[in-house]
């Protein structure tokens, strides 16, 4: 518990950056949903990508988990790829040799987001009316992730400012705060993918009937 009151103490005490993440990562979705909607050829090749590498590449077995109907099977598989991949890989590592890195690969998520799930059609729209809440609860561990890189960075450029005497010493602290964040991300992350597991079997099962 400690734990997570010091990341809401941190989000509280720089919370127009967290804000200001959550604008402009949402934003970037809309902005390339709208780019792609007058460019359709390009949400095709990435559907199309997307499928082959539900079929045959390494989010197969994630694919394999949603086709069993095995709702925690399915859960804990996209859990796994999203916490691990996509938010620690993804994000977190970058920032560990770049600052502020996490920030920029978070950013291309959304706009890869909106390119590829923009509701152009009939059969996109009627998904995304129950996937959104899923974005967004997803998002929003990506955003946590893409925030502690944000304060690492800052802390790093400007340690003086930060009240850190030495530039490794803001190094350690960003490292920490970051790690400590990985306590409300997974959760986030864990009840994000119960979701998506529930939402996206149901409606398998629904379309079989």
């Amino acid at each position: 518990m400690h734990i997570i009151r010091s990341c809401l103490a941190a989000i509280r005490s720089n919370f127009r950056l967290y804000v200001g993440l959550n604008a402009a990562y949402y934003l970037g979705m809309l902005i390339a949903s709208i780019f792609v909607a007058y460019h359709p050829f390009l949400q095709q090749q990435l559907l199309a990508n997307l499928k082959a590498n539900l079929a045959h590449g390494f989010l197969s077995h994630v694919a394999r988990a949603y086709q069993s109907g095995n709702m925690v099977a399915a859960a804990l598989e996209t859990f796994l790829v999203n916490s691990i991949l996509g938010a620690f890989a993804w994000i977190t590592l970058p920032s560990f040799l770049i600052p502020y890195s996490g920030v920029a690969t978070g950013f291309y998520r959304a706009v890869m987001w909106g390119l590829t799930l923009a509701p152009t059609n009939r059969t996109l729209s009627l998904m995304m009316i129950p996937h959104s809440l899923c974005l967004l609860l997803e998002g929003q561990g990506y955003i946590l992730a893409m925030f502690g890189s944000c304060l690492w960075g800052k802390w790093l450029i400007h340690p003086s400012r930060a009240g850190f005497s030495s530039a490794r010493e803001a190094y350690l602290a960003g490292a920490a705060v970051n790690f400590r964040l990985y306590a409300v991300i997974l959760p986030v992350l864990a009840i994000a993918a119960v979701y998506e597991a529930a939402e996206a079997i149901a409606v398998k099962a629904l379309l079989g009937r």
